[in-house]
């Protein structure tokens, strides 16, 4: 849901900016893509990361580096589209459904390969980070929910004074 999260931030913080002026957007979205690319590449390129791990870390970092780039294609377009049709956003929302199906699996393979820390201690430490911010963000999102539930009219208001 980390993904998922930055490209909802980056669409919003662009609806801030003049239509006009938002190709220095563009640059800040290119530094926040490289800022999440970079360190998933380093370690997928580093040596130590190519040892024996009980469970598939290696695979995983690949299946985020590849969730990554389409993460960095939707902020592109969310930022440049206005507005944004609404297929576009049923891709955006499967792609979330995608990075919660990721998340959980990075979280259950990262509290399983403890022993991993010794043997590939840059690609665990990476697979730990990537599961506290999928957690966050979920935080987020689910929070985020609660709210906008919580502010809806409720159904059940016979009255027909659906006003809040």
């Amino acid at each position: 849901m980390f993904l998922y999260m930055l490209i909802y931030m980056a669409y919003h913080s662009s609806r801030w900016i003049p239509r006009s002026k938002r190709l220095k957007f563009q640059i800040v979205n290119v530094v926040f893509t490289a800022l999440v690319l970079v360190p998933q590449f380093v370690i997928l390129g580093s040596p130590k990361s190519s040892r024996y791990c009980n469970q598939p870390l290696l695979n995983n970092l690949s299946a985020s580096i590849a969730l990554s780039f389409i993460a960095a294609g939707f902020s592109v377009i969310f930022t440049l589209t206005d507005p944004v049709p609404q297929s576009l956003w049923a891709s955006y929302h499967v792609f979330g459904l995608l990075t919660c199906g990721h998340g959980l699996s990075t979280a259950v393979l990262t509290l399983t390969a403890a022993s991993c820390a010794k043997t590939t201690p840059e690609l665990y430490c990476m697979s730990l980070f990537l599961t506290v911010a999928s957690i966050f963000s979920t935080a987020f999102f689910l929070l985020r929910g609660a709210l906008w539930l919580a502010k809806r009219p409720s159904v059940m208001d016979l009255s027909g004074n659906n006003e809040r």
